[in-house]
């Protein structure tokens, strides 16, 4: 198999750790015989010999474990979904050899904040993410795919632009199970939103939940779990859920914590009241007896940039008590979500068809206009943050007559119009129908490079999983759709060597895999399922672009999935081997 020739930095790391890797046959260091009784070394000899047959091996690559250490030169050898052996197998039979010579080899990429929940159902490919080595696909984000009611369906299928589907499920494990057995070459994962959950039982008004209520939402985390969810995810600044008071989300992540789950959030603030959604997220993970992460760490606008420092060692602080706190992020300056970002959620109040009613009423307009220039301490106004209309990027629209607008700021959008931008900001959701995907440049490059550098920082892209064809182009996403992890490797590993390349695999691989408590995977380890990315290091690179986001990573060369390639010498084999992997309260095998 044609191959790229071999790295600097590959090399060097061969001259100085040859063929001696510390993993042989699922033992560390030196076999010794005599502290082993007969029946294990006759298990060794007749199971765990080098001799058998293997379905795939791996040869010549530098291993990359997930551990974060020192990397070695072995064989890997794969039989059917899990990795049998790891050493010298040189004498070994096989049906399918990958020469890795030159390249590193590393355990699959998880994404920790997945948007592909629909990008998957219209192609199951995942190639945006696959060509960047992701193999599972964590998705949740305050809004999940279940439990839904007939409403909630009746709302999402209204709400459909680009990519349209049948829902055929009701419940979160369902839809899991329906992308299994439809077909991805990723595998799949999600957290319950909390924001589901609750305008399954209370709606979209901005009132508390009943007592009876309650116990409702705590019964659908309990379901939840049981059918395999990782936890309870929210996203607060956006009603309904801006909504929940924390004694709420305290309640559910308790129901949580009781199967071993999570509670992963967009905390309530990234900017003016940083600090105090900070606390809020600890305090919810002391009294819940939850691990808790923080989605997309970030301290958003330039006045709010120096916090971040402070909020790294609040974080250590809350660590070294005891508390189970990490975070994950996107390496990029702006972020992604609706325009709708931009206006105060008590106008929110009652979901978006009253909001586009209000747009359309003169006193309101003239009301929102003024929010939208406020420097609010009560919500999270992303459109003052970012400091300009200039600094809004329209990404996408569902009506065809908006879509010429893609790619342009919200600036020029105006300026086009005739119009000033809060007024053409509101012009445009009524005209859309929709909140509309826009980027807010918020970030600062230090403050993302501080983050990269944290041991307990892992990443996600907060974007779904495209190609550049079909549907796919009629929307801009986010580059870091298709760029996000490379960029890890890429760029700020080798280019910019914030942080070391067996330590960015590890923060791509096994902390989140520790994080979710997923047995089996985040590692090349004997017994392990056969998760796998090949890539050359000394070219691994993203290339998306805001101007031309629709543009696939290169550098990684092989991913295997449950042990079967989906991605060969750079090329999508159209294999979709992928799996709903169950969070740690599904009663059974963790699959």
């Amino acid at each position: 198999m044609a191959r790229l020739n071999a790295t600097m930095s590959v090399k060097n790391y061969t001259t100085l750790y040859p063929a001696n890797p510390p993993y042989v046959g699922g033992m560390v260091g030196p076999f010794r015989w005599w502290r082993f009784g007969w029946a294990i070394l006759l298990f060794c000899l007749f199971s765990c010999s080098p001799k058998k047959n293997y379905t795939t091996i791996i040869r010549n690559g530098l291993i990359f474990d997930g551990n974060g250490g020192i990397p070695y030169k072995a064989d890997i050898g794969i039989r059917q979904d899990i990795i049998a052996f790891i050493g010298d197998l040189k004498d070994a039979t096989f049906e399918n050899e990958i020469d890795a010579r030159g390249m590193a080899v590393a355990p699959g990429f998880v994404n920790m904040l997945s948007w592909a929940n629909e990008s998957l159902i219209e192609d199951g490919r995942s190639q945006g993410d696959i060509r960047q080595g992701v193999t599972l696909e964590v998705m949740g984000e305050g809004e999940s795919m279940g439990p839904l009611n007939k409403k909630m369906k009746e709302q999402a299928k209204k709400g459909q632009a680009d990519i349209k589907y049948n829902i055929a499920w009701n419940t979160l494990g369902e839809y899991l199970d329906f992308l299994e057995k439809k077909g991805v070459s990723c595998n799949v994962a999600s957290f319950v939103g909390a924001t589901t959950i609750r305008e399954y039982v209370v709606g979209e008004d901005n009132r508390p939940p009943t007592v009876v209520e309650l116990d409702s939402m705590r019964s659908l985390v309990r379901e939840a779990m049981e059918e395999g969810a990782m936890g309870v995810g929210s996203s607060l600044i956006y009603p309904p859920a801006f909504f929940a008071k924390t004694e709420e989300l305290v309640a559910l992540c308790s129901e949580a914590s009781k199967y071993g789950g999570s509670y992963i959030s967009h905390m309530r603030s990234e900017g003016n009241k940083l600090y105090e959604a900070v606390e809020e997220l600890i305090t919810i993970a002391k009294e819940a007896k939850v691990h808790a992460e923080i989605y997309h760490l970030k301290a958003a606008g330039k006045d709010n940039w120096y916090k971040m420092d402070s909020v790294i060692r609040r974080v250590e602080r809350a660590r070294k008590e005891g508390l189970d706190i990490t975070a994950d992020m996107y390496t990029y300056l702006a972020g992604a979500t609706g325009l709708t970002a931009s206006f105060p959620p008590s106008l929110q109040d009652g979901g978006f068809d009253k909001l586009w009613k209000r747009l359309q009423d003169p006193a309101i307009r003239a009301e929102m206009k003024k929010a939208m220039n406020s420097n609010a301490i009560d919500w999270e106004n992303l459109y003052y943050g970012c400091g300009s209309p200039s600094n809004v990027l329209l990404l996408g629209f569902r009506q065809d007559s908006l879509k010429k607008y893609t790619g342009k700021t919200l600036a020029e959008v105006a300026a086009i119009r005739g119009t000033n931008p809060e007024e053409t900001a509101m012009d445009l959701i009524v005209q859309d129908s929709t909140r509309i995907s826009v980027a807010f440049f918020l970030m600062n490059e230090d403050n993302v490079k501080k983050q990269i550098a944290q041991p307990w920082v892992s990443f996600g892209s907060d974007e779904g999983s495209f190609s550049p064809e079909g549907v796919f182009l009629k929307s801009n996403p986010h580059p870091r759709a298709y760029g996000n992890f490379t960029r890890v490797l890429g760029k700020y590993s080798r280019d910019e060597k914030v942080i070391a390349l067996g330590e960015a695999i590890r923060k791509l691989s096994k902390l989140p895999a520790t994080n979710l408590k997923i047995k089996g995977r985040g590692e090349i380890k004997t017994g392990y399922f056969a998760d796998i990315v090949i890539f050359d290091p000394a070219k691994v690179k993203d290339n998306a672009t805001y101007e031309k986001p629709h543009q696939f990573s290169t550098g990684i060369i092989d991913v295997l999935v449950n042990g079967v390639e989906v991605l060969k010498d750079g090329v999508h084999t159209n294999a979709k081997p992928g799996r709903f992997v169950k969070g740690p309260g599904w009663k059974g095998k963790n699959a």
